[in-house]
């Protein structure tokens, strides 16, 4: 008499090592990217108090300015610092659009007179919606 019935087992395949191993590459690859914003200028921001952010649907004006005082608008390097030249460039990357914004980037160590001529350019076009970059600051214990 056959007291346990014979049990057909089934093969079973073991999905855990699998998702391991996908968890596993999955947080690799999360950590070993690396997001950078590519500039034409080597631009050192000065560090902010605070930090907002606005959020709108266009494009912003980038207006780049390095230690050097050598101006670049959203990436490309302008022939000189001249007001005229600046305005230029500025109604051309503007297009159509009557009030883009406008960021301007400066380095922490430029002469703010550039970053006063870029300001005044931006009034002169009149643009109103002007914000300038800065880098957060590092909470170093």
């Amino acid at each position: 008499m056959n007291i346990h019935p014979a049990r057909h087992n089934q093969p079973e395949i073991n999905l855990t090592p699998l998702i391991d191993v996908v968890f596993l590459l999955l947080i690799f690859f999360m950590v070993s990217t690396s997001f950078s914003r590519e500039s034409a200028l080597k631009v050192d921001l000065p560090e902010a108090a605070t930090h907002s952010a606005e959020r709108r649907n266009d494009t912003p004006l980038h207006i780049e300015i390095d230690k050097k005082d050598k101006i670049a608008i959203n990436g490309k390097r302008l022939i000189n610092n001249q007001p005229a030249t600046l305005m230029t460039a500025m109604k051309a990357a503007a297009g159509n659009r009557k009030q883009p914004q406008v960021i301007i980037s400066a380095d922490a160590k430029t002469d703010y007179q550039s970053i006063v001529t870029a300001m005044d350019v931006v009034q002169q076009l009149g643009f109103k919606r002007l914000s300038l970059a800065t880098a957060r600051k590092q909470n170093n214990p």
